[in-house]
């Protein structure tokens, strides 16, 4: 199961070029996450809550066509795997055209108190129901 966000790319998000600064990706891609999650009933302020924390390991990044200038995108999430310790996403940025743009997949460790930590299995049950 995939969460959608969309987004219009706005010109102080830019680079001189008129296409999506590479230091935006990041952002957007941390937005869509954190609305999935809402989405999903674990908002980020209900882990806080529980005191977990999802810190990313790793990312893996894949330019394929710049995102342009006032184009309205659409950022589709995915949890591939997830454990008690940790979690995979799988994320694709898609133009207006509906062309694939960008891919990335995160890593993250769950965590309390800054360190890693296994969650809850009755959490853990409810990420994989979004598989």
């Amino acid at each position: 199961m995939y969460f959608r966000f969309n987004k219009k790319i706005y010109g102080y998000e830019c680079d001189v070029y008129g296409h999506l600064n590479n230091s935006n990706y990041l952002q957007l891609l941390e937005s869509a996450r954190s609305e999935a999650l809402t989405e999903m009933e674990v908002p980020i302020r209900y882990l806080r809550e529980q005191g977990i924390q999802i810190f990313i390991l790793r990312f893996e990044l894949d330019y394929i066509k710049a995102l342009q200038l006032e184009d309205s995108i659409e950022v589709r999430s995915y949890v591939r795997e997830c454990n008690r310790l940790k979690a995979i996403w799988d994320q694709e940025i898609y133009d207006s055209s509906g062309a694939l743009c960008f891919r990335a997949r995160m890593t993250s460790v769950f965590a309390r108190d800054g360190k890693a930590a296994r969650i809850p299995v009755d959490l853990q049950q409810h990420f994989l129901k979004y598989i």
